[in-house]
């Protein structure tokens, strides 16, 4: 197209991407700050004891009761009657099979043993209890 007045200029078809990669880093750093707030898993209260810890060779399931009963595989909710049927579905075709329980403190015994039954029922071999460390002068106290 040209122009009347003499000047024969064309319309410009690149496309300016410097504001466009100023607001994606901007996106970037804004979600790598937030991503570690959101990775916060299930809360319980843990009981605490006086064992030490085992060592820990590897990542291991957990499953976790919150204090409203909620039974989680890691951090996904699943029901009491669908434990037994995902952890045998997990666990097909592995030899090691351990699993740590969390419980919430304030969950009552039989919802903690009707879970230990489900999983010991998938043929899990191995089930371990977390468990938070007491501190020393309450150890002191007692």
């Amino acid at each position: 197209m040209s122009i009347q007045g003499g000047n024969s200029s064309s319309f410009m078809s690149d496309i300016n991407v410097t504001p466009l990669v100023d607001v994606m880093l901007v996106l970037l750093i804004i979600f790598m700050v937030t991503a570690p707030m959101m990775m916060q898993g299930v809360n319980v209260s843990l009981p605490k004891t006086t064992s030490k810890a085992l060592p820990a060779e590897k990542e291991h399931l957990i499953i976790t009761i919150d204090r409203s009963q909620q039974v989680y595989i890691n951090d996904y909710k699943v029901s009491l009657e669908a434990l037994q049927l995902k952890l045998k579905r997990i666990y097909e075709g592995r030899r090691d099979r351990k699993v740590y329980l969390r419980a919430d403190k304030g969950v009552p015994y039989g919802v903690v043993v009707r879970v230990m039954a489900e999983v010991k029922n998938a043929g899990v071999e191995k089930l371990g209890m977390v468990t938070e460390p007491m501190k020393e002068t309450a150890k002191r106290q007692k």
